[in-house]
C-alpha cells in the first residue's frame, strides 16, 4: 500500500512527534531509507521533502510488530562486495 492524496501528510520532524519516546527525525528517516526488519516506512518527496502519514506510519508499526522475532535479512560477504562494487561504479570511481 502507498501513501494516498487523501492522507494527511507529515514531515518526518512533525511525524516523530507523535510517536512514543519521540524518536529523532533522522531516525524516521532512516526507516524510509534503511527500514527495519525488511520493513521501510512510506513517504513522498515533494519538492525536495519528505513526508509520511499516520495511516503509513501505522502500517509500519503494524508490519514491524508482525516481523518482530523474525531474523533481520542479511547479505552474504559476496552481496556486500558486488553492492560496493556497483555503489562505486555508479559514483565513477
Amino acid at each position: 500500500m502507498s501513501i494516498s492524496i487523501d492522507d494527511e501528510l507529515l514531515s518526518l520532524p512533525a511525524a516523530a512527534k507523535l510517536l512514543p519516546g519521540r524518536p529523532h527525525a533522522a531516525t524516521l528517516y532512516r526507516w524510509t531509507r534503511r527500514g527495519v526488519r525488511g520493513v521501510r516506512l512510506e513517504t513522498v518527496l515533494i519538492a525536495g521533502r519528505r513526508y509520511t502519514s499516520r495511516e503509513a506510519l501505522d502500517r509500519f508499526i503494524a508490519t514491524t510488530s508482525a516481523a518482530d522475532g523474525e531474523p533481520a535479512p542479511t547479505r552474504t560477504t559476496r552481496q556486500r562486495d558486488r553492492a560496493i562494487r556497483a555503489a562505486e561504479r555508479d559514483l565513477g570511481l
